[in-house]
């Protein structure tokens, strides 16, 4: 009879445990950084005409690229998802005859992105 106890109490102890894991409110999330953190500085350094290894030189290569367009990449970054004070960036690179044609995203674009790099 005192061991039907014993167990009836850790069983109850088990569920209660376990259903207030279930509770997210409850639970510590860790902070993961997600993707590709670019800075504007390193934005400001792409130029028209760049080929794909001068842009990975840059930004680095992007996280996930397009199966079905290779012709553009996607850098994306999110930062404490679901939540408030979420931060989120991304920036489109297009190229077009494997060269840098344009950008567009959350970054301003360099006052001289149309000036090419010296050859």
């Amino acid at each position: 009879m005192q061991s039907l106890k014993t167990f009836s109490l850790w069983l109850i102890v088990a569920l209660t445990l376990s259903s207030a894991a279930g509770c997210s409110s409850w639970v510590y999330r860790i902070n993961i950084p997600q993707g590709n953190f670019l800075e504007q500085s390193d934005v400001d350094k792409l130029r028209v005409n760049m080929t794909r290894e001068q842009v990975i030189y840059v930004l680095g290569k992007p996280i996930a690229e397009n199966a079905f367009d290779n012709n553009t990449w996607r850098y994306v970054y999110s930062f404490n998802k679901g939540r408030s004070n979420e931060q989120y960036k991304s920036l489109v690179i297009n190229f077009e005859n494997e060269k840098l044609a344009s950008i567009s995203g959350d970054y301003e674009q360099p006052e001289n992105f149309t000036t090419p790099l010296e050859q």
